[in-house]
């Protein structure tokens, strides 16, 4: 990626881009995110870091006249998110989860750039194979940081989760 941008909010809304010297747009932006360059956008008058805002707006603007990538179901769940004790792991998992694709659409992309198809390899059959191995290491490290260790040591009685009362255990027989 390359150096971050500068933008800065006017309070008449106008967005100013600092390094060219001229007002700009939302789609302006959106075409800076896409060719890879970092922004920043700042409130003028208090120099608050609104850049979270503002890519929400370019994200907003593509869902209402572009093809959706985020489903009404997918909303609804990510906005049941907020304010659960889940919001910080779900936030990473999605997270993980659009670097994993976007790392995964690189390999397919040099694979078939390089012609392995032709060494009797199917690239798109592997790449399901690691994407499918990705997904299940995600899946039980999120299950492992919610769900309680098993305790599977048993005592004579066969009863989980109890000490095992022998004299070698170091508990007073009497």
């Amino acid at each position: 990626m390359s150096e971050e941008r500068l933008i800065k909010k006017y309070a008449n809304r106008r967005l100013y881009d600092a390094a060219q010297s001229r007002h700009i747009t939302i789609d302006d932006i959106r075409n800076m995110v896409i060719a890879g360059t970092r922004v920043k956008v700042i409130e003028d008058k208090s120099n608050e870091d609104i850049t979270r805002l503002v890519l929400l707006q370019v994200i907003a603007d593509q869902e209402q006249f572009g093809r959706p990538i985020l489903s009404t179901s997918l909303l609804e769940s990510m906005i049941r998110f907020y304010g659960n004790s889940m919001q910080s792991h779900f936030s990473s998992y999605l997270e993980k989860s659009v670097e994993t694709f976007i790392r995964q659409q690189e390999v397919m992309a040099r694979t078939l750039n390089n012609g392995s198809a032709s060494n009797g390899v199917n690239p798109i059959a592997e790449l399901a194979r690691q994407n499918l191995e990705l997904w299940a290491k995600m899946q039980e490290t999120l299950l492992a940081t919610f769900a309680p260790p098993r305790d599977t040591a048993k005592d004579k009685t066969g009863k989980p989760g109890s000490k095992n009362n022998t004299p070698d255990s170091g508990d007073d027989p009497s």
